[in-house]
């Protein structure tokens, strides 16, 4: 077992797929993995209603106990950008060089740090002009790795991009 330890951020409306694939996929590869959220115990409906427990809250979250930051899509990053304390976490991740992994909408939290600066990512088209204008080169890719930084578009692309995740934190 592990002794790795990765934030999935979850907000209200998230992408299911792309919360509970990760999720999955990292328990099973033997990782601890905590919902981070705004709220400690609080139910978060994705797209579909689909519920969401998180067990950490963002003001308790802390960078040194966490190897790895994932941020799904869905339209939960809009509402995760417009918490201080969720941007905090995210900048703190990032200033600790921990692994930064976003797949879709998910790119919009990290646009509040300075992860993308001067790195190759990519996400939903719809973002790309928020990534870029955030510092980074846009590709339009499945995955795309750039030091600590994972990246992906879609739901499509999970398992490009968990498998991304786990063999960097498997290093």
């Amino acid at each position: 077992m592990s002794n790795k330890k990765v934030a999935i951020m979850v907000d209200q409306l998230y992408q299911v797929l792309e919360v509970w694939f990760p999720y999955y996929r990292l328990k099973e590869a033997g990782f601890e993995v905590d919902f981070v959220a705004a709220e400690k115990n609080k139910e978060y409906p994705s797209k579909q209603g689909y519920p969401c427990l998180s067990n950490v809250a963002a003001s308790d979250a802390k960078a040194q106990d966490y190897d790895c930051m994932i941020v799904p899509g869905g339209f939960a990053p809009d509402f995760m950008r417009r918490n201080p304390q969720l941007i905090k976490f995210a900048n703190d991740m990032v200033n600790a060089n921990k692994i930064i992994a976003a797949i879709c909408h998910g790119g919009w939290l990290l646009c509040s740090t300075n992860i993308y600066k001067g790195k190759n990512a990519t996400c939903f088209m719809a973002i790309k002009d928020d990534i870029k204008n955030a510092g980074a080169k846009y590709l339009d890719a499945e995955c795309v790795v750039d030091d600590n930084l994972i990246t992906a578009r879609k739901p499509d692309d999970l398992p490009a991009f968990c498998s991304a995740v786990i063999k960097m934190l498997e290093k």
